[in-house]
């Protein structure tokens, strides 16, 4: 199925008050490029979507943007350092008794003493944000694909009716091709009995000269390779996997084809029907820049 490079797809999943929504945009590349956006909690699953993405697509710049919530994150634990409480309060006694002070030590004084009692927020279950980030993103890139695959089918259609139209000028040229060496040679014909009159006309010296013109004007290969391309990159919307490159290098040598037809023929209907032919290719190939 032929897939466009630009798409949109989004996830949202809940789940043990974890919740997290993934949204992704891609657009035309030459290559495969990733962005993920992600919160700095989240930096541990980096590698993962992106991994992830590769099953998805093949060619493109993807944005990936992650957001994540866990409404339980307010649940925090106390610690308490007993340890070194006991410090603090070895150090206060010796204190009181080297100056020979009132010893008012209360334990409201360790409390507040640094790092005796501290709030801790407790730990993030990492498989379990993991399962539901990388269900998230699946999600999303299963909405990314679906949407490049309708945008790619209706590419197709579009890209079709052209080369049917290709097609049609290219049937018109081969059709029109040899009336040219004819007419070619009836004009010579007419040409020299006005210059020759009576005189006795060599008609070997005459189909020498048409030959000559037609070797000159013909398109034949042209017009074969032409009608090859047209078939192969039909033929190539029925592939699987990325056929972009492949469809974007047909065009190239169907316009290289007609250029020639354009530069061999001294015809002005085929002239013009050339000139359409480059016309519609580019059209073509302007299409093929988006399918991935």
């Amino acid at each position: 199925m032929i897939k466009s490079m630009t798409g949109f797809g989004r996830c949202e999943v809940s789940r043990d008050e974890r919740k997290v929504s993934v949204e992704i945009k891609s657009v035309n590349h030459r290559y495969l490029e990733l962005g993920v956006k992600i919160p700095r909690k989240l930096n541990f699953l980096d590698n993962d979507i992106r991994n992830l993405s590769k099953e998805y697509v093949e060619r493109g710049k993807v944005d990936i943007f992650v957001t994540y919530q866990n409404l339980g994150e307010g649940e925090e634990d106390i610690r308490y350092n007993a340890a070194l409480a006991k410090e603090y309060f070895d150090a206060y006694t010796q204190i009181s008794e080297e100056l020979g002070t009132e010893n008012d030590i209360k334990t409201s004084h360790i409390m507040r003493s640094p790092d005796v009692i501290t709030i801790e927020s407790a730990e993030e279950d990492e498989d379990a944000v993991k399962d539901i980030v990388l269900e998230a993103c699946k999600g999303a890139f299963e909405k990314l694909v679906e949407s490049r695959s309708n945008e790619g089918e209706r590419l197709k259609k579009d890209i079709l009716e052209k080369l049917e139209n290709i097609k049609n000028n290219v049937d018109f040229v081969e059709e029109k091709s040899p009336v040219i060496v004819d007419e070619y040679k009836e004009k010579i014909n007419e040409k020299i009995h006005e210059l020759l009159e009576d005189t006795q006309i060599d008609e070997s010296r005459i189909a020498q000269e048409v030959t000559m013109f037609a070797d000159k004007v013909c398109v034949d290969e042209e017009i074969v390779r032409l009608k090859s391309h047209v078939k192969a990159m039909i033929g190539t919307f029925d592939q699987e996997g990325a056929v972009g490159r492949r469809l974007d290098f047909i065009a190239q040598e169907m316009n290289r084809e007609a250029n020639t037809t354009l530069s061999k023929t001294t015809d002005k209907d085929i002239s013009e029907k050339a000139i359409t032919l480059k016309t519609d290719i580019e059209k073509v190939r302007e299409q093929i820049q988006n399918i991935e």
